[in-house]
This record gives C-alpha cells, sequence and structure tokens, in this order.
C-alpha cells in the first residue's frame, strides 16, 4: 500500500508524526513531512535518510498549517518536488490544559486554528492532486479526547471533537471520489507533548486522563499502521481504550457518574 507512494506528513518533526515516517519510509514511501521548527525537521531527515532505499523520496517543508496559503503553497511544492501526493496523514497538533476560567482566550483560539483548521487547510490543499488522480487517502490523527471529554481540556477536546465530526463527514461526502478516510483516535501516549503537560497539568485531568493508562509511542505508531492496512475507519489503539469508548457511547450516564465521583475525592479548582 506505501511502496512508492508519495505520503505527506503533518508534524513530522516529533511524536506520532515522526514515529509514523520512522516506519513509512521502511516499508518505501516517498515523504514529505511538515511541521513549524525547520531544526528538528532537518533532524528527522538526518536520522531516516540512511534508512531510503535508491531512488526513494524524502524531504521536509518548514510550514505552518494553521496558515492555508502557506500550507498550499507548500504542498504545491512537494508536488513539483517530490510528486503529487496519494496519501495525507495529519498528525499536527498542540495540546493545552488548565482551568477553563483560568486561560488566556487566544489559547482556545491557537488550539483550535492547528488541530481543527490546520486539518481542513491540509485537506483543501491535497484534495485538487486526490481528483487528478482518481483516488487518495487521509489519515486523521484525532484522540480519545475526540470521542469522550476530560477534566481541564476545554481548549483541546472541543477541536478534537471538530476533528471527529469534520472526519465522519468527509468520509461519506469523499468515499465516492475513491478517497479513503482512517480516523485515529489514541488516548495518552508518550511524546513530547505530553512531556510538556506533565510539567504544568492540573491533578484533576492527570488522574481523569490517566483513567486509560498511558501507552508507548511505538505502540500507536504500529497501531495506526496496522489499521491503515487492514482498512479500518476508526483506529482506536489499545484494548482498554477501545472498551472505555465504547462504555462512554453506550453508557454516557455511567462514565459521568464515574467521573464526578472521582474528581469529588480530588477536586482543588482554581486559585484566585
Amino acid at each position: 500500500m506505501f511502496n512508492d507512494n508519495v505520503i505527506i506528513i503533518t508534524g513530522g518533526s516529533s511524536g506520532l508524526g515522526k514515529a509514523l515516517a520512522h516506519r513509512l519510509v521502511k516499508m518505501g514511501a516517498n515523504l514529505a513531512l511538515i511541521a513549524r521548527n525547520e531544526n528538528k525537521l532537518k533532524n528527522v531527515r538526518d536520522a531516516l535518510s540512511g534508512e531510503c532505499k535508491t531512488g526513494q523520496k524524502l524531504a521536509i517543508f518548514p510550514c505552518d498549517v494553521s496558515d492555508f496559503a502557506a500550507t498550499e503553497k507548500t504542498v504545491q511544492t512537494i508536488a513539483e518536488t517530490i510528486g503529487p501526493p496519494d496519501i495525507l496523514i495529519n498528525s499536527a497538533g498542540v495540546l493545552k490544559e488548565g482551568y477553563f476560567e483560568t486561560l488566556p482566550i487566544p489559547t482556545f483560539k491557537k488550539v483550535m486554528d492547528i488541530n481543527y483548521f490546520g486539518v481542513i487547510h491540509c485537506i483543501r490543499a491535497v484534495l485538487p492532486f486526490f481528483r487528478r488522480k482518481g483516488r487518495g487517502r487521509i489519515v486523521n490523527i484525532a484522540s480519545l479526547g475526540g470521542r469522550i471529554a476530560s477534566f481541564g481540556y476545554t481548549p483541546y477536546c472541543p477541536t478534537k471533537f471538530a476533528l471527529v465530526g469534520l472526519t465522519d463527514t468527509l468520509r461519506a461526502e469523499l468515499k465516492p471520489q475513491n478517497i479513503k478516510i482512517h480516523l485515529v483516535c489514541p488516548g495518552e501516549f508518550q511524546s513530547p507533548m505530553v512531556e510538556e503537560l506533565n510539567t504544568y497539568r492540573t491533578t484533576e485531568n492527570r488522574v481523569i486522563t490517566q483513567t486509560v493508562p498511558v501507552v508507548p509511542l511505538d505502540f500507536v505508531a504500529d497501531q495506526t499502521i496496522d489499521g491503515i492496512l487492514k482498512e479500518k475507519y476508526l483506529i482506536i489503539p489499545g484494548r482498554i481504550a477501545r472498551f472505555m469508548e465504547t462504555l462512554n457511547r453506550w453508557l454516557p450516564s455511567l462514565t459521568r457518574i464515574v467521573v464526578d465521583y472521582k474528581i469529588s475525592k480530588i477536586y482543588h479548582g482554581p486559585t484566585e
């Protein structure tokens, strides 16, 4: 499936995007990695170069996906230098946590601009190339936080709920055009983003979110690749994460009772 395909990965400089890049380059893909930090992108490119076979293409493209004009220009450059894209993996994202009333309003906008509108920008940019080919594949990395809300994630969960809704809608809308879509909803996993979160997160968030145990990054990457190969639409890595998503979907009142009970035992609340 991936051999000789041109695959764009946003957020390709770290975390899950980087882990997927390592796997896909070994599977013969031609990779275009997008991220805001050029130095981190260069480090990933250097690490992956030794794994490329003769003729295999690998290039980096610094870009802020929250800027549609820049994103569109970057995808056009990718098409001209590496080739028209076959697959888009939307892995770029940011994570902010805290008590709702203490978080700056610009934080909500920033997270939405990257996590939601960034995905829209990338999809809009690749669609003309998919249509010309008569096929394409989009992988949206959402979150279990886009299926189950969690304490402290007022800037984050709404962006992922929006992304889930967008992906569900596009699945139906783009299927007649032979464009396949996958929705990946992992729980918390080991990543630089979570390491940063651990430096400031609220106790309530830690307890509620980690009801689903933190899993290794490699596990999430392997499950994501496996799900794509098996043509799964919804990919939720891990049995506990899948169980919790199913429980919340079928018995939401029960999950609310459990969450409320846990919070009542540890609630600190914002300080003045």
